[in-house]
């Protein structure tokens, strides 16, 4: 691990101008690329405080060996370098986008005399018109076919196209009608490519001229009798419409735009991006990343953008480009945009209409592709079992751990402390063995204490159940299989009764606790005090994704692309989700808690009665027992349990601006989070933190 103060460049080594910075590694490998509008202020940023820096900022300057710099004049060309040499290093500290599949376009080949119609994967080749992406490469063809008997374009390869010029035979299409056989010189070059281009006219868009051409020609063959003629046209332009069909109107203005959408989690990224050409979406692709760097939603825009346009030109880069974030600054990007098209490019977030509704259904895609990526890679098996292996093997244990318990602690500044226990068997959550905890040997703000109590808990319960049935000890185990929802059999444990599983009689291979160091040592510990030597346990930091065990002074390292450690992310982010769900639950029952919730037959209708007749809780503890009679469905022997906790609930003393000195007044009908009114224009909730 390197020190960044070894190799910080001297203060006035800096140019204070746009450009281009690489940061290498020992090996002069590169391993980010980064731009700048100010070379001296950005570099800066690097070389401060490591416990200041974002930790995956920390773990590249702490990889790197040496940063250099590359001047440019304006910050156009610095987004332009900076493309071309993420593309050139592939540096492993950038955000890199990759494609769910590779998508099939449809290709023109206008670099050839005689222009063809095909399918074309892979990288673009120059002086060939693509259209696309489509999902399938069927669609494709659906779309060709219909439109061959409208333009006739050659669509064989060169060596069917040879040998029908030396035999003088066209193919079967020729013969059918969907070629105009140029191979045999039924049309000429020139011909033949004016029909390439009215093809391709047609795709970006421009359906509307011929459809009126070929009826305006159908309407003249009827009135000169020329009724076959007619009948073809009308064909004609039957095909033409159901292959417009085929992509419904989605922008009723005819719009040409591309809508890019983005859903993240704090480790990967999914981007969705719709092409639309002439109101209709004609194209859709898809990335994910993995967020390796310290990101904005506007920077993942931007690298998209380089991503889509990066070796696009003219009317492939569209007129508008919606956006969910803008990059910061927008300019360079807009004016990038701008030179690849050669004409003005409107970069924008959709705000209201059809196009902001267009935009919110990219968005459902894209969270669904990430949702389906997360899926696929956890639900594969070879994954599950790449997985456990190589988290047996860092952690050197002795078997793969088919059950991994992960425990997480969340409160709000010290209130409504709160954990969890979430499973994991065989790499699969599995959520009827959750468990949720309430912190009750103290009082306060102390994680590793926390940690402590919670271990203590479980693999209490854990001896006491192996205890009461006598299993692994004494030889009799009164184990019942346990059937999944497909009828076989999983796996078997011990049982209630009633035939349920026992909550907590299984006992884990791993334990993992959300935390570095102290968090590991106090579940290690606690183990220990209860005589329990046969189940590891290891922690994973969430600033650096760091494998702590007990006793060992550095952390365990894993690759960022291991399956173990995204398998331990897995556990560990399910963890955290199940915690924070408990605790935000308990802190709004909190709030939402009142004196009258302890008045036994006391419901809601007659608790709104109550407030609504008197107008505030402090009127109604002001009340006599008479009073509250009065209040329609409150007897005397009710009103009386309701002035008893009342009484009770009384505060000590009244509620003082600190600011000002004054007593603070409630709102009439609101209510704080002991029950007691709100003084107007004071917040309820204590400001704090969730971990």
């Amino acid at each position: 691990m390197a020190d960044p103060s070894s190799y910080r460049p001297k203060p006035g080594e800096i140019p204070d101008s746009p450009g281009v910075y690489r940061f290498r590694d020992e090996h002069r490998r590169v391993i980010y690329v980064g731009k700048a509008k100010s070379l001296r202020q950005r570099l800066a940023n690097y070389f401060q405080d490591l416990a200041g820096l974002h930790p995956r900022t920390r773990s590249m300057v702490t990889t790197a060996a040496s940063v250099e710099w590359t001047v440019v004049s304006t910050e156009v060309e610095a987004l332009q370098l900076e493309y071309s040499w993420i593309k050139e290093y592939d540096p492993r500290f950038n955000v890199k986008y990759r494609d769910d599949k590779s998508y099939p376009y449809l290709a023109v080949t206008m670099n050839e005399e005689y222009p063809r119609v095909q399918v074309m994967r892979g990288h673009k080749k120059k002086g060939v018109r693509y259209f696309g992406p489509y999902a399938h490469a069927w669609a494709i063809r659906d779309t060709v076919d219909l439109l061959l008997r409208v333009f006739p374009v050659r669509t064989c390869s060169a060596g069917v196209f040879k040998n029908a010029a030396r035999t003088g035979r066209p193919c079967l299409l020729g013969y059918i009608g969907k070629c105009s056989a140029p191979c045999v010189d039924r049309v000429s070059a020139e011909e033949h490519r004016e029909l390439a281009d009215e093809f391709c006219d047609f795709m970006t868009g421009r359906t509307n001229t011929y459809i009126r051409r070929l009826e305006k020609q159908m309407a003249e063959a009827a009135d000169e009798m020329e009724y076959e003629r007619a009948a073809r046209l009308r064909d004609d332009v039957g095909a033409l419409k159901k292959a417009m069909e085929k992509n419904a109107v989605v922008l009723a203005d005819a719009t040409d735009a591309d809508l890019i959408a983005v859903a993240e989690d704090e480790l990967e990224a999914a981007v969705q991006i719709f092409h639309v050409r002439g109101g209709r979406v004609r194209g859709q692709r898809g990335w994910v990343t993995d967020k390796v760097e310290e990101i904005t939603t506007g920077a993942l825009v931007e690298h998209a953008l380089q991503q889509l346009y990066g070796e696009e030109t003219g009317d492939a880069v569209p007129k508008e480009v919606l956006v969910p974030a803008l990059p910061d600054p927008v300019e360079p990007v807009q004016e990038w945009l701008a030179g690849r098209r050669g004409s003005g490019v409107s970069l924008r977030i959709p705000q209201r209409g059809d196009k902001k509704a267009l935009m919110e259904t990219v968005q459902r895609n894209a969270q669904q592709a990430l949702v389906l990526h997360k899926t696929k890679r956890a639900s594969d098996l070879t994954t599950r079992s790449r997985a456990l292996e190589e988290i047996a093997d860092a952690l050197d244990l002795d078997s793969a751990p088919l059950r991994v318990e992960c425990y997480d602690i969340s409160h709000l500044q010290g209130d409504d402390v709160v954990a969890s226990m979430v499973v994991f068997e065989d790499g699969l959550a599995r959520k009827s063995e959750y468990r949720r905890f309430q912190i009750k040997g103290f009082a306060g703000q102390d994680d590793v204490r926390s940690m402590h109590e919670v271990i203590t808990r479980r693999f209490r319960r854990y001896l006491a159940e192996k205890e009461k049935t006598g299993e692994w000890t004494d030889g009799e185990n009164d184990e019942t299989p346990e059937i999944d929802r497909n009828g076989e059999i999983v796996g078997t444990g011990p049982t209630e009764d009633d035939g349920r599983p026992k909550k907590f009689a299984y006992p884990p291979q791993l334990v993992v606790v959300d935390g570095g160091a102290p968090q590991v040592a106090a579940a290690r510990r606690a183990l220990d005090e209860l005589g329990i030597d046969d189940i590891a346990v290891c922690g994973l930091a969430k600033r650096l994704e760091e494998v702590w065990l007990p006793g060992d002074d550095d952390p365990v390292v894993l690759p960022r692309t291991s399956e173990g450690l995204y398998l331990l992310q897995r556990v560990r982010d399910e963890a955290h989700r199940f915690a924070i769900t408990y605790q935000r639950t308990k802190r709004s029952k909190r709030f939402r808690s009142s004196p009258l919730d302890d008045v036994p037959g006391l419901g809601d209708t007659r608790k709104q009665a109550l407030l609504k007749h008197f107008g505030s809780l402090k009127k109604l503890r002001s009340a006599t027992i008479d009073q509250i009679c009065e209040v329609p469905g409150i007897g005397r022997k009710t009103a009386e349990t309701i002035a008893v906790a009342l009484a009770r609930s009384a505060p000590a003393a009244p509620a003082v601006n600190t600011a000002t000195g004054e007593i603070m007044e409630e709102e009439p009908g609101t209510m704080g989070s002991s029950g007691e009114p709100v003084a107007a224009g004071a917040p309820d909730e204590r400001r704090g933190q969730e971990t």
